[in-house]
């Protein structure tokens, strides 16, 4: 674990410290040497700015992506996982199987297949295009049907019910506050999935101004090829840096609510 913990911090590490160095600096000293100066405010500053700060309105598309598409796939992962976790009816196991080979198959070969439809509906190039397909979690449909299988006791239900509350209720007053580590488990899942989701943007976008972060960060990275080569190394460092204090914000801050045992003594046995 010390090793893997090292293998996995130093990337990191070197992130931090590459994004402090100037451009000349970052071509001049390798690894994780330090530069002649101290530059992130400077990088940051550039950043934000190049292009017309186009840096920004990546940022914002990547946040639309999320919250619309990594939302919606929370939710209706839970509604649905739910629903085939307490409810029988015919075709459950024809759902079952159809989950578990949806979550077998990578989204990389279903990115073409999607584009060519796309392209048909007329919904490539906008925001649609990266915004519907991220809305099916097949794992998170998976998980939440697992979790709410044993989290959520039948005898809670049918106490509900004869109390007189409705279906719509006991699910958005009962359930969801014991699915709630499900929930979050589900909602980073899908928050990290959009948030470094390349592929499907890559062929699905070509106008700069809808690219999500991670398209955008390359395009830069590419400026340094080619005739006309105008490399920003130091600015997709310190872009690149600023893209994952986001995800690590949401860690911290979701983490509280992975809690275990939240319906313990609410069923007598």
């Amino acid at each position: 674990m010390a090793l893997y913990l090292v293998y996995t911090l130093i990337p990191l590490l070197w992130l931090v410290i590459s994004a402090t160095k100037t451009q000349p600096d970052l071509l001049s000293t390798a690894g994780l040497a330090t530069g002649h100066s101290f530059s992130l405010l400077s990088n940051i500053g550039d950043t934000l700015t190049y292009n017309n700060g186009i840096y920004l309105r990546w940022l914002g598309n990547t946040v639309l992506y999320v919250v619309v598409g990594a939302g919606g796939a929370t939710l209706l992962a839970t509604a649905g996982g739910y629903g085939l976790a307490k409810y029988r009816f015919t075709g459950r196991r024809a759902v079952f199987a159809v989950v578990l080979g949806a979550i077998a198959i990578p989204g990389t070969a279903l990115a073409v297949p999607t584009f060519l439809l796309f392209s048909k509906l007329g919904l490539a190039n906008t925001p649609w295009a990266i915004i519907l397909p991220s809305l099916i979690s097949p794992f998170g449909l998976y998980l939440i049907w697992v979790y709410a299988t044993d989290s959520v006791p039948d005898e809670l239900l049918e106490a509900a019910r004869i109390d007189g509350a409705g279906e719509l209720r006991i699910f958005t007053t009962v359930t969801l506050r014991l699915l709630a580590p499900g929930i979050v488990t589900v909602a980073l899942f899908a928050v990290v999935a959009t948030w470094n989701n390349y592929f499907l943007p890559l062929i699905m976008l070509n106008d700069p101004g809808w690219y999500p972060l991670t398209v955008g960060l390359k395009s830069w990275n590419q400026q340094a090829i080619g005739p006309s080569a105008h490399p920003v190394y130091n600015l997709v460092v310190t872009g690149s840096l600023l893209m994952i204090l986001p995800l690590i914000a949401a860690f911290l801050f979701l983490q509280r609510f992975w809690q275990s045992g939240l319906s313990a003594g609410s069923v007598k046995q």
